[in-house]
């Protein structure tokens, strides 16, 4: 730490009593200043040769035949004037980083210029601050922290602007100059003072990192800390990612209890204070994506909900987070909702992050004159295509609804936008939305038959795994009509397979094409599950040509296995369900043949015969 002495003569000043400080001289004092609760017995002549002030003072005195003055609202009190005294006297005065902002505002206040004597304190402090302080990094932080106790005066003497200018000036340096002596709050590890056992006593040289500033500037306060960032920002173009790791890591540092829901514990003084705090380090955060991590993002944005941050400030994050939504994790998402919500989590928080996402990623899809450079900046750093990005947001959001599904409170309408937010073919496989939707119908017993319906409209059959297959013909809370959907597709994957060996062989010639004459969507979209002749002559079919089995060791197995010669076994459904679907088909197909003979022209016509399985599926 850089210091200057001012005067040689020792230190005269002497305390009597707890607030009277008077020089120990031969001659005695004729002046009593008060400085707020201290009394200073001193002598006229040495204040009047140094400061305009006093002289004005005094004068006064004299006039109202007065040997006593008083100076009350002085920068720095009874301390600050007792450092101008002393160099009044001539006293030895040491100047450090600590003292020397607030003997620059005392003397400024005493108006000790060049204009009352050549070489007065104002000018040497000056000197100073430009040859020495403002040089250094550790001094200069110092000061930076000192004057915010003597507002407005550090302010109109501009000591906080060349502070702020020193310190960005050397924090936007190249690395390579500095020394990691730099910084002044980390210790220094072993290795740096050669005492790594490794290196057998050989001091080795290590490269400074490019955020070796940020942990001394976590020291200073909000509104410094904002002005430097500012600083930085204009003084090169500083790297976004050292600029969100110095607010990352300010943040952590005043805010401790970010992201545990204790954001707002405190009285009304100290919420008022980390809400601000709040709003300004999303103010300072970067424009360019990747800066800070999304993980972070969504812990302020879960912190502005708990201290109610403005409008403006959560709709910026929002902004940020949909840029990066691929990049978080479940866990973050799980924002508690505030009071006077019925939810256990706030669900419109991240309807409206998923929506502002899909928003710009459709907006990237579109072609745009900056094409060329957003290319660029792709084969520059390695992103998620947005197709990958949908992708991996949807499984995100279905991880998402496994979590909130739990909450009884969760509604069927807010369940199914969460749901339907994400485009369908992002969804490559349904099996976790088939988890989610499970459990909620497990969570909700009281639902309608309508409203099972309308849930388990959203899953689409053919993107379900064998393994969920399995689990979904077996679960008697799912609709008949969402099973017999299932039955059939693994029916026509089965088939699938089965023409695949069976074109591998030269035995079966040409008969394959009537076996893949309809694609699986084809299929899918000529059977009605709802006709009950339909529901009749698929699963009539399966009934007549397979076993039916419900017992427990085929449940590990493939729901659509092949048997050795290469036919179709039958599918594992429970008795109960299988016999449910059976009555349902015989009620079906009895109210089906009594409407054609009373109401049919035609009902004396023969009904049609099953045709063997390959003609079923063709006339399907």
């Amino acid at each position: 730490m850089k210091f200057m002495k001012l005067g040689s003569k020792p230190d005269l000043f002497q305390s009597e009593g707890k607030d009277v400080r008077s020089v120990a001289t031969d001659l005695p004092a004729d002046i009593i200043i008060h400085v707020g609760n201290i009394k200073f017995h001193l002598h006229k002549f040495p204040l009047l040769s140094k400061s305009q002030l006093m002289q004005k003072l005094i004068a006064t005195a004299n006039d109202e035949k007065s040997d006593e003055v008083s100076i009350s609202d002085i920068p720095g009190g009874a301390a600050a004037f007792e450092i101008c005294a002393k160099f009044c006297y001539g006293i030895t005065v040491t100047l450090n980083a600590h003292n020397v902002a607030v003997a620059l505002c005392a003397a400024e206040h005493l108006e000790m210029h060049e204009t009352v004597e050549k070489g007065n304190l104002i000018y040497k402090i000056d000197v100073f601050l430009r040859t020495s302080i403002l040089r250094g990094w550790k001094d200069s932080i110092i000061v930076l922290q000192t004057t915010r106790f003597l507002l407005p005066w550090s302010e109109d003497l501009k000591l906080i602007s060349n502070c702020v200018d020193s310190i960005a000036s050397k924090a936007s340096i190249d690395p390579s100059e500095v020394e990691w002596s730099y910084t002044y709050n980390r210790r220094k590890l072993p290795f740096e003072n050669g005492h790594d056992p490794h290196l057998n006593g050989v001091r080795k040289e290590y490269s400074v990192p490019n955020d070796w500033w940020v942990e001394d500037l976590c020291e200073l306060q909000i509104d410094f800390f904002k002005k430097v960032i500012l600083a930085i920002k204009t003084k090169v173009k500083a790297d976004a990612e050292v600029i969100g790791e110095a607010l990352k890591s300010y943040t952590y540092r005043k805010l401790s209890s970010l992201g545990k829901g204790s954001a707002n514990n405190g009285n009304g003084s100290d919420v008022a204070k980390n809400r601000s705090l709040l709003e300004t380090i999303i103010s300072l955060l970067p424009s360019s994506n990747g800066c800070v991590s999304c993980s972070f993002l969504l812990k302020l944005l879960r912190a502005g909900r708990l201290l109610d941050c403005s409008k403006t400030s959560m709709k910026e994050l929002v902004k940020r987070i949909g840029r990066q939504l691929e990049d978080a994790a479940v866990p973050d998402l799980l924002i508690p909702s505030t009071s006077g919500e019925d939810t256990m989590y706030d669900i419109d928080m991240v309807l409206d992050i998923v929506e502002e996402f899909m928003m710009q990623e459709n907006c990237a899809t579109r072609p745009s004159p900056a094409a060329t450079s957003r290319k660029i900046h792709e084969l520059s750093s390695p992103a998620l295509t947005p197709a990958s990005a949908k992708v991996t947001v949807a499984k995100l959001v279905d991880g998402y609804l496994a979590e909130v599904v739990k909450d009884h409170n969760l509604s069927l309408s807010k369940f199914i936008d969460l749901v339907e937010i994400v485009p369908s073919d992002s969804r490559p496989t349904h099996d976790e939305l088939y988890l989610a939707i499970d459990t909620f119908l497990k969570e909700h017993p009281a639902l309608s038959k309508n409203e099972k319906k309308r849930l388990c409209a959203l899953i689409d059959c053919k993107k379900l795994s064998a393994d969920a297959c399995l689990h979904s013909v077996q679960n008697e809370r799912l609709p008949l009509r969402m099973v017999v959907q299932v039955l059939y597709f693994q029916q026509m994957r089965a088939l699938a397979a089965t023409s695949t060996q069976a074109e591998s062989g030269a035995s079966y010639g040409s008969s394959r094409s009537v076996v893949t004459t309809n694609t699986e969507d084809e299929c899918a979209d000529g059977l009605a599950v709802d006709d009950p002749k339909a529901i009749k002559l698929h699963v009539g079919g399966m009934a007549n040509e397979h076993d039916w089995s419900s017992g427990s060791d085929n449940r590990n197995t493939n729901i659509c296995a092949k048997s050795s010669n290469g036919k179709v076994k039958g599918i594992v459904m429970p008795k109960k369900m299988l016999g449910k679907l059976l009555s349902s088909n015989r009620r079906s197909s009895e109210n089906s043949s009594l409407s054609d003979t009373s109401g049919s022209p035609n009902s004396n016509r023969e009904e049609p015969k099953l045709t063997p399985y390959r003609t079923v599926r063709y006339e399907v």
